[in-house]
């Protein structure tokens, strides 16, 4: 009987015991559940105004309870267009959602969705799995204003026909009717940014534009402009584009070269290349390196300051001779025999060893380090998108972000990189795009393709 009892009473303890767990489990869950967190939902970029075609990005999330609902519309006028409304499934009763993350993507076609352009508001609300509110979830709820615009700015060239070379550059002024997120000049492929800022008026812009030296008289340019909401206008101007027959030349490469300069690129080199034989290694340098060389240059010209720092002609090397040109097709030599192509994109100037170089003009140091193929290297910034380079040095005698001035000294020639002898390697680039330098050593060409058109601009009125 007393056992019985002992096994009665044992019984009830473990029994009590696992309801006293499940308790304290289900009052566990159920505070997990009931928690009070909004889901959120972030746009990708602010919104401002969108035009007759905009792509919405966004991400909804809630990472305890999971995502139910996801909704967003545009109202205006009194008239709401749902745009999304997308629900979620549940793991469970006590386990939420499956979604703890959504990215959100819309294509809005604003006519076909009935708008008009003027004010509205895009509303979004994201909803969870918590139990609050009877099993409702907590919401989130946003409201952005925003201008529905889907007329293009218009765009009116100030500056008269332009006369081009292949290889060389050109500018451009010209007035948009509002403010634009980005305008500039195309040139086939390639986009030149405008610059605003150099007038008293903001909607008049600067852009300095490039021919490279692949492109013939057949090149279609134009003006272009997207506008906040995303609408893009383009327009046309006057200009004629000279061709250029460049300079074929044969670089013959002596071994006596080759074992001079191929150990100062040991580190440039991949694992594999390092053992390879004299030729191996200078092809490897002249095609891989080189490349990669340039894709430095095109990433520090990328950015360039919004004001110009520079005037009158640029300068050359003192007392130098030229002794390779822009745009020149050098076919490389190797006993007898032809092992590569390249084209030059700059001219060799050479003067006695170690001469003093000066800047070419005004400008911010926005390189200024080893770089490959061209040795020891400047870049100045003259702002507008406009850049010099300066290659082969022995020695730098200025550093990154320093501000220099027409004609200081910023290092000394030298035989760095591929070269075979002392000379500088000088450059001119536009954004990415490298352009022939006679025209900027030519004050004459600065005069009528630069200072005129920016005094004419600037003496008209608003």
């Amino acid at each position: 009987m007393r056992n019985r009892l002992k096994k009665s009473k044992l019984g009830y303890l473990v029994i009590g015991i696992v309801l006293c767990a499940l308790t304290v489990l289900l009052i566990s869950l159920t505070i997990k559940r009931m928690e009070g967190e909004a889901p959120a939902f972030r746009l990708e970029r602010p919104i401002e105004s969108i035009g007759a075609s905009y792509t919405l990005n966004g991400l909804a999330s809630d990472h305890k309870s999971g995502l139910r609902r996801v909704w967003i519309a545009i109202l205006q006028q009194g008239t709401e267009v749902t745009l999304l409304d997308q629900t979620f499934p549940s793991k469970g009763f006590f386990r939420g959602g499956e979604n703890r993350i959504q990215t959100v993507s819309l294509e809005i076609k604003v006519r076909e969705l009935g708008f008009r352009d003027g004010d509205a508001i895009l509303r979004t609300a994201v909803w969870d799995y918590s139990w609050r509110g009877w099993w409702a979830g907590n919401r989130s709820y946003a409201e952005h204003k925003l201008l529905i615009d889907t007329q293009p700015a218009s765009i009116k060239v100030l500056t008269g026909n332009q006369g081009l070379n292949q290889g060389g550059a050109g500018m451009a002024i010209y007035r948009v009717s509002e403010p634009v997120a980005t305008s500039g000049v195309q040139v086939a492929d390639s986009f030149f940014r405008g610059f605003a800022g150099h007038f008293d008026n903001p909607d008049i812009f600067v852009t300095f534009f490039a021919i490279p030296y692949n492109k013939g008289p057949e090149t279609q340019l134009h003006v272009t402009a997207t506008d906040l909401a995303g609408n893009i206008s383009r327009t046309g101007f006057g200009y004629n584009i000279n061709s250029k027959a460049f300079k074929y030349d044969t670089i013959n490469i002596p071994n006596s070269f080759l074992k001079r300069k191929m150990p100062e690129f040991y580190e440039a080199l991949e694992p594999g290349e390092r053992s390879a034989a004299l030729l191996d290694k200078f092809l490897a340098v002249n095609r891989n390196l080189r490349r990669a060389n340039h894709k430095i240059v095109e990433d520090t010209c990328k950015n360039s300051d919004n004001r110009m720092y520079w005037t009158g002609h640029f300068l050359r090397l003192p007392a130098s001779a030229r002794k390779a040109g822009f745009g020149d097709r050098r076919t490389y030599r190797y006993r007898g025999r032809a092992v590569d192509k390249q084209v030059h994109l700059g001219i060799d100037l050479a003067s006695v060893a170690y001469s003093a170089v000066p800047a070419a003009n005004s400008g911010r140091v926005a390189f200024a380090e080893d770089l490959g193929i061209y040795g020891r290297t400047i870049i100045i910034d003259h702002g507008f998108g406009l850049f010099s380079m300066y290659g082969h040095l022995s020695r730098i005698q200025v550093t990154k972000d320093q501000v220099v001035s027409k004609g200081d000294v910023i290092g000394f020639t030298g035989k760095t990189g591929l070269a075979g002898g002392d000379h500088l390697h000088f450059a001119m680039l536009i954004h990415n795009t490298f352009v022939n330098p006679i025209e900027w050593w030519d004050a004459k060409w600065i005069k009528h393709h630069v200072a005129q058109k920016l005094k004419f601009v600037g003496e008209l009125k608003p």
